[in-house]
């Protein structure tokens, strides 16, 4: 995405990873290094910062150096997250008292409580800026709930979740929020077993993440949406509006502005 963005015209991007043991860290900084290169190669400008999104100070420290950097925070990507293998060892078929609890808790503080405090530290700037995007990354819907995919799926949903809340609670401020699917299993260095060398390419949710990262989804707020169904036959706001899905939670009962939420889709 950090590339796809800079080819897209972004004119500065931060990209990010949490620290690890030593044996893994020069493979990090040598992936950062590698992103940074393609991203000036495609015409752009970043910077790496090191930080753990469970962490507010390390959040906070990344907005604030994103700022620094090029004047201004306008979108933000909530892309980490942790699989469920860290929670089960890649054992699907465990117990919900077999996962490791250590495991259990680090994965959630990554995938729930990070998007939260990333939110929280990086909000703030742009609503005073009076515009912004918030995308945070999920998954398919149907697979939310398989047990193979406990606690990750179930991680997820609660992001759908705060999705939601947080569009309603900045609706009409221009800071719009919304989740991006990529549609099923990405090939990534991260996949494992059979999935590897599977899934989808990465790039797949580039064109409707930038998209979402422009002003031509002004308005746009409390949707979901599934990277794979981006047609590059149609104009870029007739293929996102072909990636759109309804939310996975019901119509709430209290009245809501949030009416394209819900609103069924053309497919």
């Amino acid at each position: 995405m950090a590339i796809g963005f800079a080819a897209a015209g972004a004119a500065g991007i931060t990209i990010t990873a949490v620290s690890a043991s030593d044996e893994h860290q020069a493979e990090i900084e040598a992936e950062l290094n590698e992103t940074l290169g393609a991203i000036e190669q495609a015409g752009g400008k970043g910077i790496a910062l090191i930080g753990n999104v469970a962490d507010e100070a390390d959040c906070q420290r990344v907005v604030a150096g994103t700022i620094e950097a090029f004047g201004a925070l306008h979108v933000l990507v909530n892309n980490a997250g942790m699989a469920g293998r860290y929670a089960h060892g890649g054992d699907g078929d465990l117990k919900l008292y077999e996962l490791d609890p250590k495991g259990l808790r680090e994965m959630i503080e990554t995938n729930v409580l990070g998007p939260y405090l990333m939110g929280w530290a990086a909000s703030r700037p742009m609503l005073e800026a009076g515009w912004g995007r918030i995308i945070n990354i999920s998954k398919r819907t149907d697979s939310m709930h398989r047990k193979a995919l406990t606690p990750y799926g179930p991680s997820k949903a609660a992001l759908e979740a705060a999705t939601i809340a947080w569009a309603e609670s900045m609706f009409d401020t221009g800071v719009t929020v919304n989740t991006l699917s990529p549609g099923g299993l990405v090939n990534t260095k991260f996949a494992w077993g059979d999935i590897r060398g599977r899934g989808l390419d990465p790039t797949i949710i580039v064109p409707m993440a930038v998209w979402l990262a422009s002003p031509s989804s002004d308005g746009i707020t409390g949707c979901r949406y599934a990277a794979d169904f981006w047609d590059d036959t149609l104009s870029p706001d007739e293929a996102a509006e072909r990636c759109r899905e309804q939310a996975i939670f019901p119509k709430p009962a209290h009245e809501t502005p949030l009416t394209k939420t819900w609103e069924e889709t053309s497919r």
